[in-house]
């Protein structure tokens, strides 16, 4: 039985929903969260995880949309270990067809699914349980100079954070809150090429 299977996250090509399987016996189950060379065969790409990151949020927080400009980018693998999720991708690589479209998937901690997300990519998450809490892999580590946030309500990308969550008050960080817009962040050359 393969331990790992993937899907786009559409319209992404490289942006990957990993399901990861569960083996069950008299005593419950076990599951392979991590193991390098699967999933860099299925993502196509050398990947060196170096730091680790858990966060624990409370129902209708808001986080995001973050993500670290060059030389200091990050490709992420996220799942959520406990809870629900809204989780959001936006694609900042000016030289992509996608550049400037956003893709969101439900993530909880029964599906089984992890989400690859190559640097690039800004990410955020809108909590939808009581509790959530993710955890992520990043292959870059944190650099204070290079964290950017993408404002989450921007007009341009008009991101529809409520579809799906039936949330009607968010708790956004004062940082989250000042984030820049995507034209500020094009205009200032913080984008990808």
């Amino acid at each position: 039985m393969e331990k790992f299977r993937k899907r786009k996250l559409e319209p992404f090509n490289d942006v990957l929903v990993i399901t990861t399987c569960n083996f069950h016996d008299e005593r419950g189950f076990f599951s392979e969260h991590y193991n390098k060379k699967e999933i860099e065969m299925l993502t196509g790409t050398s990947v060196d995880f170096v730091q680790d990151n858990f966060s624990s949020s409370k129902k209708g927080v808001l986080r995001g949309l973050h993500f670290q400009s060059e030389p200091h980018s990050q490709d992420k693998l996220l799942r959520v270990i406990n809870g629900e999720i809204l989780d959001v991708v936006v694609d900042l690589r000016t030289q992509q067809e996608t550049f400037g479209k956003w893709a969101s998937i439900i993530l909880t901690d029964t599906s089984n699914e992890m989400l690859f997300l190559p640097s690039g990519f800004a990410h955020g998450f809108l909590c939808l349980s009581t509790c959530a809490q993710v955890h992520y892999k990043c292959s870059n580590y944190y650099n204070k100079n290079s964290e950017k946030t993408l404002i989450w309500s921007d007009k341009f990308l008009n991101i529809d954070w409520q579809e799906k969550s039936l949330i009607d008050d968010f708790y956004i960080s004062e940082k989250d809150q000042n984030g820049l817009s995507f034209d500020r962040l094009r205009e200032a050359g913080l984008l990808f090429e």
